[in-house]
């Protein structure tokens, strides 16, 4: 099943984040908890993590994209 990652709202009144970096590449497996992006707000990065595990199969995003809360930034593809 394919869903989609979205930009997390990561604090209070967040409208969107810079996604700074990649950890992951199209293509490859990740299991629920491994780090997929990194996001910077107000000059905090943060690691965001992957709720389920499956194979990344495309991004949305590019890394030093704006990208408003809620925004889809890759798929996942899921056994579920």
């Amino acid at each position: 099943m394919k869903q989609q990652i979205l930009m997390p709202k990561l604090r209070p009144g967040m409208e969107k984040g810079v996604l700074c970096a990649w950890s992951v590449r199209p293509g490859e497996r990740v299991e629920k908890g491994d780090v997929l992006f990194e996001v910077e707000t107000d000059k905090v990065v943060s690691q965001i993590e992957a709720d389920d595990s499956g194979i990344v199969s495309g991004f949305l995003a590019d890394e030093g994209d704006e990208v408003a809360v809620g925004q889809p930034v890759a798929t996942l593809e899921t056994e579920q």
